[in-house]
């Protein structure tokens, strides 16, 4: 099989594609642009930024693996053992806020269901 050469503008656009699509993994992608899988996993580690936006939308470190070592922050740098626990309780907080709030909406949602189970008259 042929070796193919692709240029650094492809390159850097494949992994913008990748970190940018909601929900996108490696595997997918890849299949998309026609490219091996660990062609693009490479050019992630090279060009990306480390972020990746999830299925929701929202901005989460990348889960390719890192080549420099160390735990990365979200940031890209390396984080000491304090810093990570700091940051980690932080997400920790918010992610209990945020099940305490779809708590109270199931809680709102199940209470109308009720509601309006119990005026229908078949």
């Amino acid at each position: 099989m042929a070796r193919k050469n692709y240029s650094e503008e492809f390159r850097r656009q494949a992994v913008d594609l990748y970190e940018s699509t909601p929900g996108a993994t490696i595997r997918g992608i890849a299949a998309d642009l026609g490219i091996v899988r660990g062609t693009l996993t490479d050019w992630v580690d090279k060009y990306g930024t480390g972020r990746k936006t999830a299925a929701d939308g929202t901005g989460v470190p990348n889960p390719v693996r890192s080549r420099h070592g160390g735990v990365d922050s979200p940031t890209g740098q390396a984080e000491t053992p304090e810093q990570a626990i700091r940051r980690l309780e932080a997400e920790n907080a918010s992610l209990r806020a945020e099940t305490a709030k779809l708590t109270t909406e199931r809680e709102i949602l199940r209470q109308a269901a009720k509601y309006f189970a119990g005026e229908t008259n078949w």
